[in-house]
């Protein structure tokens, strides 16, 4: 039928739900590709609004979209960043098919009309209605693991975050729901399934079910290699959860808890809900109850309004006292409606440059202290994509190896912010 390009931006959750549309565009005998070049008929893409980088980058992408697929070719955008578009910009854009962070669903068959009948716009954010939107997976098309959507919506209301008001309330996926599809995955050849969500840690709330019940239900479906969870809030992780974790054999042992700040002023400014001491003992926990040596990798957003220079000083000291690994390092950008965009003390833009630079140099520090730990020592590695994959505890890795293919092999050096690792068998 057509060439589709299909690109995701943002969280492990907008990669689920790129998955998902590339799944479906494929069973209407649709080609997908992860590239924007000759021979593309159209191109979905699922935008993010995270930041206002993030937006910039959606828009760019857009316009170059546009440009490459001419007067012919059908362009459809949804997500966060289309969500809050206005109807008269979308078409300015050249966007045929605008959805947002509902109506996914509806994308492949809309598509796939548009391209057999002619372009003409539809706007399908108002045509689903509030609760679960169910988007299937039957195997992945982009990616080696798969990313399971379980949970869409948050309303802590963080300051900074312009999400919630995107996403709405939280809505959790039924469980049955939930095994199925991994079943299906399993049976498709997956080794990894990564539970996703927007709020993670608030599985189940509206269900009256838990996330550590989620997990215990997964960890008895026969044939899973290997479970991680996405990005999940240092409260959430409590002891009933870290039980369920450390019971759970395929469990791989990595957690990524977004710390934001290491100082309690610039924390409850954020109204994360939770102070440094805090996540310097939900880590400890962790490390207690699961393994001492679970990478624990983490988000830092630098610039914050009232960020002194000792604040962030003592977001560099709780980097480092609770051993983080990998560290993705952003400055804060105002986001027009949340509280922070009218605080005073906005930090000049030249600072946050600084301090970002000095928390990725930190990040990458600890990263290598916290990798180089496993020289010397066997790893399992599921290799992804030409002889590069992760370990169990998401340490980027090459070694010999098909894709898809589980192997262990021994970890020789650390470079290039990898492990090199050599095949024994």
């Amino acid at each position: 039928m057509g060439l589709i390009y299909v690109r995701s931006f943002g969280c492990r959750t907008s990669l689920c739900e790129g998955e998902y549309l590339a799944g479906s565009l494929l069973s209407l005998g649709h080609e997908i590709t992860e590239d924007l070049a000759p021979g593309i008929s159209s191109a979905v893409i699922v935008t993010c609004s995270v930041t206002g980088e993030a937006d910039r980058k959606c828009r760019q992408l857009v316009r170059r979209a546009r440009k490459f697929l001419g007067d012919k070719g059908v362009l459809a955008v949804c997500g966060c960043w289309s969500q809050a578009l206005d109807v008269n910009t979308a078409r300015e854009f050249g966007i045929d098919i605008l959805a947002g962070t509902k109506g996914k669903s509806l994308v492949p068959s809309a598509v796939d009309s548009a391209i057999r009948h002619g372009r003409e716009f539809a706007d399908l954010r108002g045509e689903f209605p509030p609760g679960w939107e169910e988007l299937p997976l039957s195997l992945t098309v982009m990616h080696s693991r798969a990313f399971v959507k379980v949970q869409d919506g948050c309303d802590h209301f963080c300051s900074y975050c312009v999400i919630p008001f995107l996403r709405g309330k939280p809505v959790s996926r039924p469980p049955g729901n939930v095994t199925d599809e991994i079943r299906r995955l399993i049976d498709s050849g997956v080794k990894e399934v990564v539970l996703t969500g927007i709020h993670l840690g608030a599985y189940g709330r509206d269900i009256g079910m838990t996330l550590a019940g989620l997990v215990r239900s997964v960890s008895r479906i026969g044939g899973l290699g290997r479970l991680r969870l996405g990005s999940l809030e240092p409260f959430c992780l409590d002891g009933d959860l870290t039980a369920a974790l450390a019971d759970c054999e395929s469990f791989c042992h990595h957690l990524h808890l977004p710390l934001q700040s290491g100082d309690d002023g610039i924390l409850a400014a954020m109204r994360r809900g939770y102070n440094a001491r805090d996540f310097l003992r939900v880590c400890g926990e962790a490390r207690s109850a699961i393994s001492h040596d679970i990478h624990i990798s983490s988000d830092i957003l630098v610039g914050f309004p009232g960020e002194s220079e000792q604040a962030f000083s003592r977001t560099l000291g709780v980097m480092s006292d609770a051993g983080l690994g990998r560290v993705h390092v952003f400055p804060y950008s105002a986001r027009r409606g949340t509280l922070a965009a009218d605080m005073p003390g906005q930090v000049p833009h030249s600072v946050k440059v600084s301090r970002v630079s000095r928390a990725i140099a930190l990040g990458r520090e600890l990263f290598a202290s916290y990798a180089r730990k496993f020289i010397g020592h066997e790893a399992e590695i599921l290799i992804e994509r030409d002889g590069r994959g992760h370990t169990r505890h998401y340490i980027e890795a090459s070694c010999e190896g098909k894709d898809n293919e589980i192997v262990r092999a021994e970890v020789i050096q650390f470079v290039g912010g990898g492990l090199e690792c050599l095949r024994r068998d």
